[in-house]
């Protein structure tokens, strides 16, 4: 079932998804309202990196774009370079026993495909606003592309490192994007041609620079999106061999392609919406794998993706390498794109598929306040119920936790959550706000629960949420808020953490309304069967004080030693009965407290002056061992410190920053963090006004 036709004007980023979908109209440059604010003369913003294969557009740029050759690019001249790489690797995931008997594991997977910027002016390492699409269901996904590209713009694009580490931190691929634009949308002809062009000994020099740009910045491989129509068998022959090469150069370095269904062998773009003998040569030919997995337009239908699954089992590839495209870019939960052609209920899954644009969830919205878009993205992926322990299969929207098995990457020690979700509306430190603008970095999200929410009481079922009005670190807290006439369990993480004798939890909470009793559930066994309640030990976790302020219980997990833990959980009793809000704000297991050695080398690297601002860019040596990630503090004349930003990387830029009072010198402090959040020493620095 094909998406419906929208005569939409398609700009910047928009220009390439229409594309993609077939929707005719112009598009070639990104418009006003999508692209970012334009940087000051002088700037050093960053952002994230786009290209053309080799030759540019005639005539010259729009505002704020630049025009880039990749055949020219070089690591060593990359300006943006320590601001665009991401740093943390691609964790291993594990499958626990689903939380439901409608998910399953080992069939279809999902990818989705996400524009979170403009093509041009997209920030490297966030920025100052809590409007930003925080993904946080990793749980679900397998694959994500970093959609977007148009012709007045660039059409090969680097994923920014923000994504990039949060998905690798739970355990989900990263693609670039390769959008070769229909004629209608300004494509050229030539660009294609650049991308397939052999040098005098046959190399294809674009694809040994693509898999150097996706090892250089630390993603994993490149969407391939071939729309420009006009071509011939030959070009077909040598986009194949493009292929080969790309693979030939990135799989030695664990890169991946998915090819999307528009080229075929003819040359000419001919959206097949299936896998079938016009197209497969770019999947799978006679010397063997070509690409890793197809995305296959929208235009199937129920009978086209039967035989698609046929013909892959035929090559000798699987089913589920083929991903059905779902277009939620208008609809979100109300799409129904004709499931069962897809993830039938009652026999296995045909194939898997791709989300086209979930940040529905965000861009729908009146009110894009945080609070807000976690809302709709709870429903989005887990569905109506917001329990994935008992979806509501009743519903035309088939949400991912009913289809699909979580996954996660909780298998070592030490291990922490903040709840942070890589955006928010103040940063908070041990629950006090170090700096009361809004933010968006992807890179500092932690790794939530995959299963929001699992809630198990004889009584009235408690609202969780991850709410943004108060956090102990980062940007946001969980929050249980409601009628509590029974106790009532939330689970939070699977994992898989093996306990010795010197293992401790640690919870950091608060009550806000009510007195409540909590215990800490430890699950030392899996559930007997998909569905099944998790089997939880519970302990007490006795916090000394009172009052509202934030409070922290350890509870000592040295008689559960040698043994593995399943998956964690809090369970709520009210004391007295009725109404609570309790908000937790840390959780950690550890086997003893960590602190990480301090970065070195700190300094400002470049300074750009406007009026009575300056912005900067900072970068410091790595701090050796194990590194979470690094923070950022201005140093006030009373000591104060505030929370500039972080990264995972060793670069990060500041915008617009004032003088204080009558001060010299603005004084920066980095710290290296780690996994249970603890600071190392400072690297100082500074900048004389």
């Amino acid at each position: 079932m094909r998406p419906t036709r929208r005569g939409l004007l398609l700009a910047g980023a928009g220009a390439g998804a229409g594309a993609l979908l077939g929707v005719s109209g112009p598009g070639a440059v990104a418009s006003a309202a999508t692209r970012a604010p334009l940087a000051a003369a002088g700037d050093q913003a960053p952002y994230a990196s786009y290209w053309f294969p080799d030759s540019l557009p005639a005539g010259s740029p729009g505002a704020g774009i630049v025009w880039r050759s990749l055949k020219q690019w070089r690591p060593e001249t990359d300006p943006d370079l320590a601001h665009n790489t991401a740093t943390v690797p691609l964790a291993a995931r594990f499958t626990p026993v689903a939380a439901n008997t409608t998910a399953r594991a080992g069939q279809a997977r999902i990818s989705s495909l996400v524009s979170f910027g403009p093509t041009a002016g997209n920030p490297s390492q966030g920025s100052a606003g809590a409007d930003y699409y925080a993904l946080t269901h990793w749980a679900y996904l397998d694959e994500l592309v970093f959609w977007g590209g148009s012709s007045g713009e660039g059409i090969v694009l680097a994923p920014n490192a923000p994504v990039i580490d949060a998905a690798h931190r739970n355990g989900v691929r990263v693609l670039g994007n390769v959008f070769l634009p229909p004629v209608a949308y300004g494509g050229d002809l030539r660009w294609t041609r650049d991308l397939v062009q052999q040098d005098s000994l046959g190399r294809y020099p674009i694809a040994e620079k693509l898999a150097e740009v996706a090892a250089t910045y630390g993603f994993d491989g490149w969407f391939v999106n071939a729309e420009t129509d006009g071509g011939d068998s030959e070009l077909a022959t040598r986009m194949r061999g493009f292929l080969r090469a790309l693979r030939a150069a990135g799989e030695p370095k664990g890169l991946r392609i998915t090819w999307y269904d528009a080229m075929n062998s003819t040359g000419r773009v001919g959206w097949r919406g299936a896998l079938d003998q016009l197209n497969q040569e770019f999947f799978e030919d006679r010397q063997g794998k070509v690409s890793d997995t197809m995305f296959v337009d929208f235009r199937w239908s129920a009978g086209s993706l039967a035989s698609s699954g046929t013909l892959a089992g035929q090559l000798g590839r699987g089913r589920y390498e083929l991903w059905a495209g779902v277009d939620v870019e208008s609809g979100g939960w109300t799409t129904d794109p004709g499931w069962d052609a897809i993830v039938p209920r009652g026999r296995d899954h045909v194939v898997s598929y791709g989300f086209y644009r979930p940040e529905w969830t965000r861009n729908h919205l009146t009110d894009r306040s945080p609070g807000a878009f976690h809302a709709a993205d709870d429903r989005f992926w887990t569905g109506e119920s917001l329990d994935p322990s008992r979806p509501a299969t009743g519903s035309a929207w088939r949400a991912p936790a009913t289809v699909v098995a979580d996954r996660s990457t909780v298998t070592a020690l030490p291990f922490a959550t903040t709840f942070n979700t890589g955006h928010g509306v103040r940063w908070y430190e041990n629950g006090a706000v170090t700096s009361p603008t809004p933010w968006n970095h992807l890179g500092l999200q932690d790794r939530l629960p995959g299963r929001r929410w699992v809630v198990q009481s004889s009584g009235a079922r408690p609202t969780v949420t991850l709410d943004f009005a108060d956090a102990w670190r980062g940007g946001s807290s969980l929050l249980v808020a409601g009628a509590l006439g029974a106790p009532a369990t939330v689970g939070l993480h699977a994992t898989r953490l093996p306990l010795t004798g010197a293992s401790v939890l640690e919870l950091v909470y608060r009550n806000e309304s009510g007195a409540v009793e909590v215990e800490v559930g430890v699950a030392v066994r899996e559930p007997s069967k998909p569905g099944a309640a998790v089997p939880y030990t519970w302990l007490k976790a006795q916090a000394p004080g009172s009052g509202q302020g934030w409070r922290t219980a350890r509870v000592s997990l040295s008689a559960l030693a040698g043994r593995t833990a399943y998956g964690l959980a809090v369970r709520l009793t009210r004391i007295g009965g009725g109404a609570v809000r309790w908000r937790l704000g840390s959780l950690a297991v550890a086997d003893g407290p960590e602190r990480p050695a301090a970065p070195g080398g700190a300094r400002v690297d470049a300074a750009a002056r406007e009026g009575a601002k300056v912005s900067l860019r900072l970068s410091w040596q790595r701090a050796p061992g194990a590194v979470r990630h690094y923070e950022l503090y201005r140093v006030l004349a009373d000591g104060t410190r505030r929370f500039l930003g972080g990264t995972c990387g060793t670069a990060l830029y500041v915008p617009g920053l004032e003088r204080s009072g009558q001060e010299a010198r603005a004084a920066f402090e980095v710290r290296a963090v780690g996994e249970l959040f603890t600071a190392s020493e400072p690297a100082a620095t500074g900048y004389a006004w």
